[in-house]
C-alpha cells in the first residue's frame, strides 16, 4: 500500500442515501470507470463506455439509480488505498469482531481491455469473523428501464435496457434473488478467501467466466497497471501526487479512440444552490492538449500517439467547423438534455450531453496547435492532409481572433475575453514554428504577422494599470485566473505577469485555493486547476519558494486516495463538481514538472 492510506473512524457519510463526494474512489478498465463509495458501494459505473448511460447510477439518483453493494454487516472503520502503482483499490473494514480486506478491480484482459465488463470484488479474511453482506441491484438508466432478473440455464441474469449482468463469486453464500436484484452474505476468518463479480454485456451475449478466472484476472489487472507505471518516469518533488494523477488520468484515457475524457461522470454540482450542472463525458480538445503533455514528458508513447491520431481524426472531419470538445469515438456531441433525475442529494438539474461544443471559444485554436507542436517537438511527423487542414485553421484563427467568443469557461456573456486571443496568439506562434520545420504549408510571414497583432492588441487593451493587472476583457475591472496559462505559455512572465498574479491572489483567492472570475464565488466552488495554475505561474515569474509553499499546501486537499474533484468549497472544503476531473489532475502535474525543472535553470 502506498502512503496514500488513512484510518478513520468510519462516519456516517451518507445523507438520505448519499455519499460525500470525497467519499468516492475511482478504478477503470480503459473504456468506464467506477466510483467505490468509502462504505464499499458501487455507487456509478457505466457500461460498456464512460459515456454510457449507467445500469448503476445510485450518485445521481439514490433510490432508484442503481448500486452494488459490499460491507460488513455491523458497524465498521474504514482504511484504503490503492495497491502502488495501480487504479485497483484495497479496502480494509475493521469492526468489532474482525477485520477483512476487499480489493476491488475492473479486470483487463491478457492482451488489454476485456471484451466484456469485469468489475472483480475480492474479500479476505484477515482476523476474526466478520459477517459480509453483498447486492447487485441495477437501476432504471436513467429513468428509461425497468431492470428485470432472469432465470437462465445458467442461473440467474440480471437485465437492465440492453445491458445483460451476471454475478460470479465462491464462497460468497447462498444467492437471494428477487424480480430486480441477486444478494447474498457470508462470514470471513482468518485466511478465508471470497469473490464476489459483476460481469457485463451490451446489445450482446453475456459471457459468464469460471469464478477463479475472475479471481486470477485481478492478480493480472495488478500487473498490468504496473507495467504500465514502469514506463513513467519522474522522479521529482511530490512524486506520490505525480504518479497518482498519471494514473487517474490514465482512468479517463478512452481505449478505443485515444480519447480524453474531462471527468468520468455528469451533473455533479459546482453549487449547493443547484444549477450549475454539466455532463463533462466528452473529450475537450484544450484538456487533450495539457494531457498530452504531462504524457510526453513522463516518456508515455502509445496514449500520446493514439490521442493525437484520433483527435486530428475528428477534426479533419470537422473541416474548418472547429468543435470545443466531442464524444469519446470522436462523433460531434450530443445536446443537452435534461433528465428527470434528483441528482445527487437532490441538487439537479441531471443532464446527458453537453450544448457548449458548437460555441465560438477561440482559445481551441491555442489548444489544438499546442498538441500538434508538442507531438512534432517530440520526433514525430504530420501527414500531408493533418497540416494542410492546420494551415487553413491559422489562416481562420488570423480571421476570427477579432470576434467577441464564449470565453474559456463556455459563458453566455460573449466578450472579447483576453484570454481568448491569446488562444489565437499561441495558435499562430505554433503554426509559424511548425511551418519553419516543414510540418505544414502557408503563408507563415503571415502567421507571424497577426500573432505580433494579436499581442500589441492585448498589452495596449487587456493591461489595467489602476488593477496593475491583466484584465478580463477590455474595459472591465474584473480578473480571470485563466491568464495563469499564458504566463505558462511563455506570452508575458514580466512584472506585469507577477502584479497580476498578485491580484489573482487578492481578490479570487481563499487561501491556497482560486475562485475562476471575479465573482464566481456567489454560484460556485473554487476551481482546483487555478490554484496549480498559479503555482506554475508563480515559478515562471521567478517565484518559486512561494509555489513550493502553495503547492505543499494544495496537494494534502486531496481526498484519502489522492484523487480530486473539479472544485473545493472555500467554508469546508468539501469536494464540488465531476469527479475525477482530469484538469484538476493534469494541473498537478503541470505545477510539479514546472517547479522541478526550475531547479535546473
Amino acid at each position: 500500500m502506498t502512503a496514500e492510506s488513512s484510518t478513520q473512524p468510519h462516519p456516517n457519510e451518507r445523507i438520505n442515501g448519499y455519499a460525500e463526494l470525497r467519499s468516492y474512489a475511482a478504478i477503470g478498465d480503459g473504456r468506464t470507470v467506477a466510483l467505490v463509495a468509502r462504505d464499499g458501494a458501487v455507487d456509478w459505473y457505466p457500461t460498456p463506455d464512460l459515456d454510457s448511460v449507467p445500469s448503476f447510477a445510485a450518485l445521481l439518483d439514490a433510490d432508484d439509480g442503481g448500486r452494488i453493494e459490499l460491507r460488513p454487516e455491523e458497524d465498521f472503520r474504514v482504511e484504503r488505498a490503492y495497491v502502488d502503482g495501480t487504479n485497483v483499490l484495497a479496502t480494509t473494514f475493521t469492526t468489532a469482531s474482525g477485520s477483512v480486506r476487499v480489493t476491488d478491480s475492473l479486470n483487463t484482459g491478457v492482451a488489454g481491455r476485456l471484451p466484456w465488463g469485469e468489475l472483480a470484488r475480492r474479500i479476505e479474511g484477515l482476523a476474526g469473523t466478520v459477517r459480509m453482506r453483498w447486492s447487485v441491484a441495477p437501476g432504471n438508466c436513467f429513468g428509461t428501464a425497468s431492470p428485470w432478473v432472469e432465470d437462465s440455464a445458467h442461473g440467474p441474469v440480471l437485465h437492465a435496457q440492453q445491458t445483460t449482468i451476471g454475478v460470479r463469486g465462491f464462497q460468497h453464500g447462498g444467492q437471494q434473488v428477487s424480480d430486480r436484484s441477486i444478494s447474498g452474505s457470508f462470514s470471513t476468518s482468518p485466511g478465508s478467501r471470497h469473490l464476489v463479480a459483476v460481469v457485463s454485456t451490451h446489445d450482446e451475449p453475456l459471457a459468464l467466466p469460471d469464478p477463479q478466472t475472475v479471481d486470477a484476472g485481478v492478480d493480472r489487472t495488478i500487473a498490468n497497471w504496473q507495467s504500465w507505471m514502469k514506463e513513467f518516469t519522474y522522479d521529482g518533488p511530490w512524486s506520490e501526487a505525480v504518479q497518482r494523477s498519471a494514473l487517474a488520468l490514465k482512468l479517463l484515457i478512452h481505449s478505443p479512440s485515444g480519447a480524453v475524457a474531462a471527468a468520468a461522470t455528469t451533473s455533479l454540482p459546482e453549487s449547493l444552490a443547484g444549477g450549475k450542472n454539466w455532463d463533462y463525458r466528452y473529450a475537450w480538445v484544450r484538456d487533450t492538449a495539457y494531457t498530452l503533455n504531462a504524457l510526453t514528458r513522463f516518456g508515455l508513447r502509445e496514449e500520446v500517439h493514439a490521442a493525437v491520431a484520433g483527435m486530428l481524426k475528428s477534426i479533419r472531419s470537422q473541416g474548418k467547423d472547429l468543435q470545443v470538445f466531442t464524444a469519446l469515438n470522436g462523433e460531434p456531441a450530443d445536446g443537452a438534455e435534461v433528465l428527470d433525475l434528483p441528482g445527487w442529494r437532490g441538487i439537479g438539474p441531471v443532464v446527458r450531453g453537453n450544448n457548449a461544443a458548437s460555441q465560438l471559444q477561440m482559445g481551441v485554436f491555442g489548444d489544438l496547435f499546442n498538441i500538434v507542436q508538442l507531438y512534432v517537438d517530440a520526433g514525430h511527423v504530420l501527414d500531408t492532409g493533418t497540416g494542410r487542414l492546420l494551415a487553413d485553421l491559422a489562416d481562420l484563427a488570423c480571421d476570427t481572433w477579432q470576434k467577441r467568443d464564449a470565453g474559456m469557461w463556455e459563458l453566455y456573456d460573449e466578450q472579447h475575453y483576453t484570454t481568448s486571443k491569446l488562444g489565437c496568439w499561441h495558435a499562430l506562434s505554433c503554426a509559424s514554428h511548425l511551418a519553419d520545420l516543414g510540418q505544414i504549408p502557408g503563408p507563415s510571414d503571415r502567421w507571424r504577422a497577426e500573432k505580433d497583432r494579436i499581442e500589441a492588441w492585448v498589452r495596449e487593451n487587456c493591461w489595467s494599470e489602476e488593477r496593475g493587472s491583466y484584465v478580463w476583457y477590455p474595459g472591465s475591472d474584473k480578473l480571470d485566473a485563466s491568464i495563469l496559462l499564458h504566463a505558462i505559455s511563455g506570452f508575458d512572465r514580466s512584472e506585469r505577469m507577477s502584479s497580476t498574479l498578485d491580484a489573482l491572489r487578492e481578490e479570487l483567492g481563499r487561501g491556497p485555493l482560486l475562485y475562476r472570475y471575479s465573482g464566481a464565488e456567489k454560484e460556485e466552488g473554487t476551481f482546483v486547476a487555478c490554484a496549480f495554475w498559479m503555482v506554475s505561474a508563480l515559478t515562471h515569474v521567478g517565484r518559486r519558494d512561494e509555489a513550493v509553499e502553495l503547492m505543499d499546501q494544495l496537494v494534502p486537499l486531496a481526498n484519502d486516495v489522492g484523487l480530486y474533484t473539479e472544485m473545493i468549497a472555500e467554508e469546508d472544503s468539501a469536494f464540488l463538481g465531476n469527479f475525477p476531473q482530469g484538469l484538476s489532475h493534469l494541473a498537478l502535474i503541470t505545477a510539479a514538472l514546472t517547479v522541478n525543472d526550475s531547479r535546473t535553470d
